[in-house]
Parts: C-alpha cells; structure tokens; sequence
C-alpha cells in the first residue's frame, strides 16, 4: 500500500477514533472502515474534515445504542441506515458519518433521489463500494488497531483500482459508464467538477458517455398524482427535474472555484453550457475591434480573463488569497453582454465595431442565468448574486474617463459602497484589463494605478486609513444649529458638505457647519 504522509495520519488516532476500541470489546466481530472522499484525500495530502465510516456485522440498533453511549447522535439519515456522530473529543461543526454496508438499486431516471437504499450489515465491502460513482471515490481503509503512539493502522480495500487512478490522475466510473451515470445523471457534473478540483484527466470511455449523456442533465421526469375532492378525483401531472438546479449550482459553483479556466473548457467541450448556460455560447465568434482585442473574440478574452484570476500578477496586487466565487462568475459573465448589443461597420454602419451598453444587458442577463441555475442556493457555495450583477454592470468604470478627473463622491459610491466589495471591482476591473491586448501590446494598467492612489488618498483621510472618513456633521447638528425641520433639506444639504469633504475644502465640523449655512442661504433652504 502507498504510504500516507505521516501529518495526514495525525487525525486518524486513538485520542479521536478511540471509541474503535470500545465498539470492538462491546462487539468483537465488528469490522470498520473509513471510505470515500477521506481515503481519497489522504492518499493525495489533502485536508479534509469530512470523515465517513462504514461498519459491519453489527445490526443498525445496537449501532446507534452503543454511539448514544459514546457521544453525541444525530438520526437524520437513519432510514438509509446512515447516522452523524460527534466523539467527546470530536468537531461539532464536522461530525463522523457512520453507515451500514448498503446497495443502492436505481428506477433507471437519473435521479439521485430516485433510488432504493438497502442496508445489511453483512454486506461485503466490495459490495457497498461498488455502488460509488468514480474509482477514486471506491476506497476503503480497514481499521487494524493503534500502534504505541496512538494512530491508527490500516489495510487497504481497492476493489476497483482507484489507487492506480489516483497515482495517474484519472476520473474514471466504477463499472461501466453508461451505467452509472443513469443512475444519477449529476454525477456528469460531479465528474468534471473533480476533474477541476483534482486536476484529473476524465478517463476516455467515461469522458465520452458524458458527452452522449450530458443532455440528460435538463431531463424532467413527470408524474401522476390524484387528488379527491368529495366525489370528484383530480389527476394533475407532477414535473421534476432529475437534477435539481440547487444541485446544478453546486457542482457549477463547486468547478469555477477550484479551477475556472478548466471549467469554462470542460462545460463547453462536454456539452455541459449548451444544456445550462446556452447564452454564454454567443461569445464564441463574436469579433471585436482588433486595434483593442488582438487576443481574439468575445470567447478568447472570457478565457484569457479568468486565466488571469490566478495569476502571479493578481496575486501581487491583491495578495495570495483566492479571489472570491463573485469575483470568478462576474469575469465569466462580464462581457456576455456583447454578442447582445454589437454594431459592426457593414450592418450599421458605425465607425468600428461597438457594443453600446454591453454592461447593463451583461449585468441583466447575469441575473437571468444566476436565478434560473438558483446560484445563492447552495449553503457553503452559494453566490451574492446582486453583488454579481452589479460587478458586471461597473466592469467599464476604470475605461470611461480620466481617473484624475473623477470626483471623490464618484470614487466613495463605488468603492465603498456599503453593499458590496469595492475590492471586488478592482479585481473584476484589473482581470478585464489584463485580458485586453491591444496592437500595441498589453493594455496599459495607468488607470488601474491610478485608481488605486485615489482610493489610498480617501483612505487618509481616516483614522484608521482603511475606511472613508466619518462625516463631519449630521441632520441633528443642522436642526439644532440652523432651526431647521427634518426633511429632504437635511439630506441635500449633507449630501453637499460630505462632496466638498471627500474633495478636502472643507475638514472641520466648525467649517462644516459654517459651509452649511452657506449652502442654505443660497438655496433659500430657511
């Protein structure tokens, strides 16, 4: 067996796992095993919190009997012979899955709920994993003891060769492909979201039935179902989809986080974007100026942009933290306004090619795709989809016009807007820049640079040189010092002290409120 990195192991002992023993005294015939996506983890060094144990020879009831005992129980997958378990020394937040052998036996629709659970406890272990979807997923390690320093020993169950696939770096079903995947049609979208996760190649027979599959993934299964209504019964037709949308925003979500180049070329080559996001095949061929895009159409700039995210250049102006899952989709959504709005030459006779308010229609087209694939649906992935689109709508913002020349209040409303990340604006903004190759070369960062001074200036001005700085007076200090009523005055004349703040004429409350008098004498305000 390939040997597991000694730091990877350091979880797996007695002070965690140390009910093992107890659970063999109690019942000597038990045998235990550690499966999936762990034993995964632990052959490649990678972290992970998410640890499922299968046991067998022992029945579900003395199972949950002895855990009560030893810990915390939560029941919620007992009907499929599956429960959660927090030790005393154990993480809440990430407790043990524990499970019986089970087969799964699938209605043939695709669906993954769309199946009958079998549990026995003396299932063999090839058996329970023979059901699993990809060969690096269908590994078990047998619990043999502690060793003198108290870690767990193991013996390695590789039925299906998931450890050669591991070491070659393949995604490849267990058993036949066709099969597996019309047992859940998501597990096309799980395989190439490991394959971004991984940087695996999909094994080529399975990478094939993906692409003959993968129209599957819309399927809607309908049903009859009949309601009586005092004499008269009902029939109305049920539809649902085989792979719900929550679980098709997770998989899309979980693939652009991990890898988003890899992504956007996986989802285009399997088919995956013509079944769910068909509008974002419009950028392909769709030319722009080349004296601004040498690097080809609206498709080639999307992919050289989202290259960009992680680059070592990103990364030297905003550090080594990954840019976020808003940032990733409004790069891969920000030019999808384009293929919508072009004006060429020959059919309207323009000047040069143009995509007259591409951002708002990308930004409205955003949202359209973000809702129908229910993206702030998953719990951990879920995506701000207002902070999306409005990343979209402001991708131009460091394109129009002189940055020296922008006025503060300008510079404060978008970023540092209280409702979304002007950080974030930055990074979609330098990532455009970035993908733009002019026939002078690379796009110039002059206005990014130059941007990033206006911000830092603002910043200055405050006391803890991050934030704006306060504002100097508020509606109560003009109704005191003015007699004022409240009202859209107060607002207005605010509105006009904190312009002339953020531009330094004014940076006392005593020239504020003098200021504010002016304001309101000129006006007629009293």
């Amino acid at each position: 067996m390939k040997r597991i990195k000694k730091e990877n192991l350091t979880v797996l002992n007695k002070k965690f796992l140390g009910f093992f023993e107890d659970l063999k005294i109690k019942f000597p015939q038990a045998e235990i095993f550690l499966v999936g996506g762990a034993v995964r983890d632990l052959f490649l060094g990678r972290q992970t919190l998410d640890y499922d144990f299968v046991i067998r020879k022992v029945s579900l009831k003395n199972l949950e009997k002895f855990f009560t005992q030893q810990g915390k129980v939560n029941l919620v997958g007992q009907l499929f012979g599956v429960f959660k378990f927090v030790p005393p020394q154990g993480d809440k937040k990430n407790p043990f899955d524990i499970a019986l052998p089970r087969r799964d036996f699938s209605w043939g629709t695709g669906g993954y709920r769309d199946v009958e659970i079998q549990t026995n406890p003396r299932l063999s272990i090839k058996s329970d994993l023979s059901r699993r979807d990809f060969t690096i997923n269908a590994l078990a390690l047998k619990w043999q003891g502690f060793n003198q320093k108290g870690i767990a020993q193991w013996e390695l169950i590789d039925p299906f060769n998931g450890q050669k696939d591991l070491a070659q770096k393949i995604i490849r079903t267990v058993g036949a492909p066709e099969k597996r995947f019309k047992e859940d049609y998501s597990r096309i979208l799980r395989a190439l979201r490991f394959s971004c996760q991984l940087d695996f190649k999909i094994e080529e027979n399975t990478w094939k039935t993906i692409k003959e599959k993968v129209k599957f993934l819309n399927k809607i299964e309908r049903t009859v179902d009949s309601v009586q209504k005092g004499k008269i019964v009902e029939s109305r037709v049920i539809e649902k989809r085989v792979v719900p949308y929550e679980t098709v925003a997770k998989e899309v979500l979980k693939s652009f986080s991990f890898n988003p180049v890899k992504a956007f070329d996986l989802y285009d080559q399997s088919g995956a974007f013509q079944e769910l996001i068909p509008e974002v095949l419009t950028m392909k061929n769709c030319p722009q100026p080349e004296n601004y895009h040498t690097e080809g159409d609206v498709w080639q700039h999307t992919r050289l942009a989202l290259k960009n995210i992680n680059s070592n250049e990103f990364k030297k102006y905003f550090g080594p933290e990954p840019a976020s899952l808003e940032v990733i989709m409004a790069v891969f959504l920000h030019d999808l306004g384009k293929p919508y709005t072009i004006k060429t030459p020959e059919k309207d006779k323009t000047d040069r090619i143009r995509f007259d308010d591409h951002d708002n229609v990308g930004a409205a087209k955003a949202r359209e795709i973000s809702q129908r694939l229910k993206l702030s649906s998953p719990d951990k992935y879920g995506l701000n989809v207002e902070e999306v689109v409005w990343l979209v709508k402001q991708h131009m913002i460091l394109i129009r016009g002189e940055i020296k020349k922008m006025k503060a209040k300008t510079i404060a409303k978008y970023f540092f807007n209280p409702r979304f990340s002007g950080k974030k604006l930055l990074q979609v903004s330098f990532i455009d820049i970035k993908a733009t190759i002019t026939k002078k070369g690379p796009l110039s960062l002059d206005k990014f640079k130059e941007m990033v001074e206006r911000i830092e200036e603002l910043k200055q001005m405050s006391k803890n040189k991050k934030n704006l700085p306060e504002t100097l007076i508020s509606g109560d200090d003009l109704i005191k010092r003015f007699n004022l009523k409240p009202g859209p005055v107060i607002g207005t004349v605010l509105r006009k002290i904190r312009e002339e703040q953020l531009d330094k004429k004014i940076k006392t409350k005593e020239q504020a409120l003098v200021r504010a008098g002016e304001i309101i004498k000129k006006e007629n305000y009293f």
